[in-house]
């Protein structure tokens, strides 16, 4: 008798995780209607509110997640999100929140205003290339600097990375004013899980004087998404019900 075979069932979810840094006057507005638009179509995660911004973790069927894009770009202010994606079985989240937050990434420190001007940013393909080669474009040596928290970074990190073991992202600033000496003329690429955190530490790092930093655009996702696992070991920690993605974007057999 033929063998019968079981094809796998495709993944069904969609997940999407997306930022942006822009002043908000109108959050407590924003948060009702995000809340009602989310509920209207049955997705589940969390957004979260800020004067400084907004963060969104968001799963349901693609559809109705497209359905919801369409509708945030309809504020010009939300116009050019684009979101990192990924795929799994079930929806990584047990429900819908909006939360109002004083930052939509805690550093506590009250005069970064991201707005005002992007830190530079390194597109994935080109950071595999400088790894690849060495060295950046004009000859600097590369240091990768990971921004997350020190149990994230035991999931799985790039090869060779400066680690602060932080307990959380209040302690980032403390930690690359100790550490500073290091990055004299060499080029730092900071990097995160979706490019929030690693954003906002390369501002600090550049406010505070050092030069050739740059973050690294879509973070840890979107290099998964754009290169894969090159100069990458283990997986990546995500904050829902999966516990970690490998390089393909699918929930890591290790969670």
């Amino acid at each position: 008798m033929p063998i019968r075979t079981t094809l796998p069932m495709p993944m069904s979810i969609l997940n999407i995780s997306a930022y942006k840094f822009v002043g908000l006057d109108d959050c407590a507005a924003l948060r009702v209607a995000f809340q009602s638009r989310c509920d209207a179509l049955e997705l589940k995660g969390t957004i979260l509110v800020a004067p400084e911004g907004i963060n969104i973790f968001l799963a349901a069927p693609r559809d109705r997640i497209e359905a919801f894009m369409t509708w945030l770009r309809e504020d010009t202010r939300f116009a050019d999100i684009v979101p990192k994606e990924s795929l799994s079985d079930a929806a990584p989240f047990n429900r819908m929140r909006v939360r109002l937050k004083k930052e939509i990434i805690t550093m506590r420190a009250p005069l970064i205003r991201p707005e005002a001007g992007r830190a530079p940013a390194v597109a994935p393909g080109d950071l595999r290339r400088w790894l690849d080669q060495g060295h950046d474009d004009s000859g600097r040596p590369v240091v990768l600097l990971d921004t997350r928290n020190d149990y994230e970074v035991d999931v799985g990190t790039f090869e060779n990375v400066v680690d602060y073991r932080l307990p959380s992202f209040t302690a980032f600033p403390e930690a690359v004013a100790a550490d500073r000496d290091r990055f004299a003329g060499k080029t730092v690429v900071s990097f995160c899980t979706g490019g929030i955190r690693c954003e906002k530490a390369a501002i600090h790092m550049r406010d505070v004087g050092i030069d050739h930093v740059y973050q690294l655009e879509g973070g840890i996702l979107k290099y998964f998404e754009e290169v894969g696992g090159a100069h990458w070991r283990g997986d990546c920690f995500v904050f829902d019900d999966r516990g970690a993605v490998d390089p393909t974007l699918a929930p890591s057999a290790d969670a």
